[in-house]
């Protein structure tokens, strides 16, 4: 392994010794934790900024946006704005 990979290969074990040191002590520090609303709020942070699927491009989708994207697909389908498998089907044929 040339100096270069082996550089990048020890930062990245270093980066991600930092980030679980960093998740432990957050641990640490909720379990300490007395109160129900700073649980709450840190509730809220993690829900609004977990990544919880991707689009089909592969951009992350955080819970807000999935549930954002998923009521739009639901106005849609209501409305009437969509297609059926067989129109799909057909469409398809012509690709």
């Amino acid at each position: 392994m040339n100096q270069k990979a082996l550089t990048l290969l020890e930062s990245l074990t270093k980066n991600s010794m930092n980030i679980q040191a960093a998740k432990l002590d957050l641990v640490q520090k909720l379990l300490a934790v007395k109160k129900e609303s700073i649980i709450e709020k840190i509730n809220k942070i993690l829900d609004k900024e977990m990544i919880v699927g991707y689009t089909a491009e592969g951009k992350p989708l955080t819970k807000e946006a999935y549930n954002k994207r998923l009521q739009k697909a639901e106005e849609q389908i209501k409305s009437g704005d969509y297609l059926t498998q067989e129109e799909i089907e057909k469409e398809s044929e012509n690709w």
